[in-house]
């Protein structure tokens, strides 16, 4: 019952954003390549929150969760902090840096999309343990979904972007950070074959970090 009530919150935020993005689907008018973009960009931001609220109800009950109250709220902070720049002035980009910034969207948007459909029924905020998903974008990274999920903010970074902004983006990585090392001291914990895994995949970036 616990776990039940504490997808509500998530699940309600979550279909308010796809509602969010529905109306803007098809502003665009006459339709050019920019206007493509942008709706291939809403379209796959559309069905990664649309995924998420799917993987959040059928998801199993985890087996571990990690202790105290640090790893929670670093999961929270990093999941949602960047969403603050909402309540910045918006920059008025150039053409380029326009689609620049829904193409660091799009792509953020379509790997989170493909990290999750990996992870299915095993995702979630905190840092728990379910299952221990090693294929798919999980061969490569430790982390795909939130390395996805940050090109995307960097995206929404753009439109944007100011030094109060910059502080906020470096709060939301620096939470994101202990957020991985949150959940990976609890899968070693919980999975003796994480260690193995751990040492030869990348947390990131396959070759740098």
């Amino acid at each position: 019952m616990y776990d039940a009530l504490m997808r509500l919150p998530f699940l309600t935020w979550v279909l308010a954003g796809a509602l969010v993005q529905l109306p803007g689907l098809f502003h665009a008018v006459p339709m050019d390549s920019v206007s493509v973009i942008h709706m291939a960009m809403r379209l796959s931001t559309i069905a990664f929150l649309l995924l998420l609220a799917a993987t959040v109800l059928l998801r199993t009950r985890p087996s571990a969760k990690a202790a105290g109250l640090e790893p929670r709220i670093s999961a929270l902070a990093g999941t949602f902090l960047m969403y603050g720049v909402v309540f910045f002035p918006r920059r008025d980009l150039s053409p380029v840096a326009e689609v620049v910034a829904t193409l660091l969207t799009l792509i953020g948007s379509a790997g989170a999309v493909v990290a999750l459909l990996q992870l299915g029924r095993s995702f979630s905020i905190m840092a728990e343990t379910r299952r221990l998903v090693t294929s798919g974008p999980y061969r490569w990274v430790r982390h795909p979904l939130y390395a996805a999920e940050e090109i995307a903010i960097l995206g929404l970074f753009m439109q944007f972007a100011s030094v109060w902004t910059a502080l906020l983006l470096f709060a939301q990585i620096v939470f994101q950070l202990r957020r991985m090392h949150n959940e990976e001291v609890v899968l070693s914990a919980h999975f003796p074959e994480y260690h193995a895994y751990r040492r030869n995949t990348a947390r990131l970036v396959p070759g740098i970090y």
